[in-house]
């Protein structure tokens, strides 16, 4: 399979067309944005660590019956991915209160939800990803009724999975974002990835953050942190 023209280049990955119409290739990058974009800097390393450890958990997901857009990891930073067009739905699951929730209702952080917590933000960066309901995005034919609930019970999926995965490693997932894209036939899968970028990552021991909020709230320590993630998922 020939890799082919940019399509696209976004804060973190660039996405490449191939020989294949159906598939792409995407590129991870070591560049850092923050703020809705506007904080930027670069971790070295981190393109890498975040193709990887996504391709693991993607085949993961799979094996545990939830379809993903992963086809091949081509090198440390390239894979070859179904090609779909977004969902612009941004899913964000939380476990403990943090980050925007815990500024948004006024709790302290670290708080044990008895059940997950679900939300949907409109991905449009325009708009600065604004939280939404279900009406809404029906109201704005986002997705169907039936996309929704699919989307619903396989992000609830893919978090029953990885909580209990990440916990066997000594890490909380405290909450993360998912997205979601069609296939040609309609098809739902997940797409995106799953990475320090995208999930809070809390020690289960010392409650040590490890992920992006390091990069976020400038407490230093932002490669070790991704590294140390890489390390406890591939065990080097």
């Amino acid at each position: 399979m020939e890799k082919r023209e940019q399509l696209y280049e976004g804060k973190a990955k660039k996405v490449y067309a191939t020989s294949d119409p159906d598939k792409v290739i995407v590129s991870y990058k070591d560049d850092a944005t923050a703020l809705d974009g506007l904080k930027k800097g670069t971790v070295a390393g981190k393109g890498a660590i975040n193709n990887r450890m996504t391709n693991f958990l993607m085949r993961l997901l799979e094996k545990n019956g939830v379809p993903t857009h992963f086809v091949e990891e081509l090198n440390d930073r390239e894979t070859v991915v179904k090609k779909v067009s977004i969902v612009p739905l941004e899913v964000i699951i939380r476990n403990v209160s943090a980050g925007s929730f815990a500024k948004r209702y006024g709790v302290e952080e670290g708080i044990v939800f008895d059940e997950p917590t679900f939300e949907f933000s409109y991905k449009n960066d325009d708009l600065h990803d604004p939280l939404i309901n279900d009406t809404h995005a029906l109201a704005l034919k986002l997705a169907t009724k039936e996309e929704l609930a699919t989307i619903r019970a396989m992000a609830l999926k893919v978090n029953e999975v990885l909580k209990a995965y990440f916990l066997t490693l000594g890490v909380r997932l405290i909450d993360f974002k998912l997205e979601f894209g069609r296939l040609s036939d309609g098809t739902l899968v997940l797409a995106d990835e799953i990475s320090p970028d995208t999930c809070r990552f809390w020690d289960a021991k010392t409650g040590e953050k490890l992920d992006k909020d390091r990069f976020r709230r400038d407490m230093g320590g932002v490669e070790e942190a991704y590294k140390e993630m890489m390390s406890r998922v591939f065990g080097k």
